[in-house]
């Protein structure tokens, strides 16, 4: 975070950002953001959800801006890593890059179209504008320590819940009720605890237990592919909620954009496969 947020500064302090902004904004307008946001969203595909979040701070933004950029870095961010996962439990590292890149691309435009006017600026940790490179700098370290103390308690806060879960075994008990909830979202009803896996810890946190999931044969590598589909869109669902939601995007705006991208996406693959199913069976009756 500190790096990034560093970086976002200084360029916007000495130009670089509008620069950039210059030749980004044609491509960026018709996401509804300016075109020195591509930093942003660049940030958080890159190096993670809090990288994201020191990058928005960084930039002054509307409201209506840092939705968009939060439900895009929601979707798409920390690709490396978690895509890296991904491959080790059986999926394409660069198809899930790829689809999650693409589809926080789609979100964007489609929260451009939709989202009603929101009033206000977002939370801007900057220093105001024409300020000399000194205060520039001791407002950087202001906001960041204020913000370092933030994201302390929210991940030691997570941290508790979590050793709970497991301590008490909730997480398991909890699994075994949400097969009902699979079957809706066009799951295997055995990835229910896979599932609740990747939406308390994340993909990132849960994949020792994913790929401890997939060893001891409690779920096949087939069916764990089918539920990284939905985990690529809708995962660490508490964490990342809270993150965004403390520096003031909507919580329901946040969820639901996940969860129907989620849907969605598990849906609309699981029809193509069966079209294809039935096109190769129907080719095979005619030239068998």
């Amino acid at each position: 975070m500190i790096p990034i947020s560093l970086a976002v500064t200084l360029m916007q302090h000495f130009g670089i950002l509008q620069w950039l902004g210059q030749y980004l904004n044609a491509v960026f307008v018709h996401l509804g953001l300016p075109g020195e946001s591509a930093v942003v969203f660049l940030s958080g595909a890159t190096a993670g959800t809090y990288a994201g979040i020191a990058a928005m701070m960084s930039i002054p933004l509307t409201m209506e801006q840092a939705s968009i950029l939060a439900t895009m870095i929601a979707l798409c961010h920390a690709l490396p890593m978690e895509c890296a996962v991904n491959r080790m439990t059986g999926s394409s590292f660069w198809r899930m890059a790829l689809i999650r890149i693409l589809m926080a691309l789609l979100c964007a435009l489609l929260l451009n179209a939709l989202l009603p006017a929101m009033e206000g600026m977002y939370l801007y940790m900057g220093a105001p504008a024409h300020s000399s490179f000194g205060q520039v700098m001791a407002t950087w370290a202001i906001s960041q320590a204020k913000m370092l103390v933030m994201v302390f308690l929210i991940v030691y806060a997570l941290m508790i819940v979590q050793c709970l879960l497991e301590a008490y075994s909730l997480t398991q008990a909890l699994s075994r009720r949400l097969s009902p909830v699979m079957a809706f979202f066009g799951l295997p009803r055995q990835s229910a605890y896979m599932w609740l896996v990747g939406n308390v810890l994340g993909i990132s946190y849960g994949s020792a237990v994913m790929l401890d999931l997939e060893q001891r044969g409690l779920i096949s590598r087939h069916d764990a592919n089918d539920v990284n589909y939905h985990l690529i869109m809708n995962h660490s669902m508490l964490e990342d909620t809270i993150v965004f939601g403390v520096t003031g995007i909507s919580a329901v705006l946040l969820i639901s954009v996940r969860v129907s991208f989620a849907f969605t996406l598990v849906w609309t693959r699981r029809l193509l496969r069966f079209v294809g199913r039935r096109l190769r069976r129907n080719y095979s009756a005619m030239h068998g």
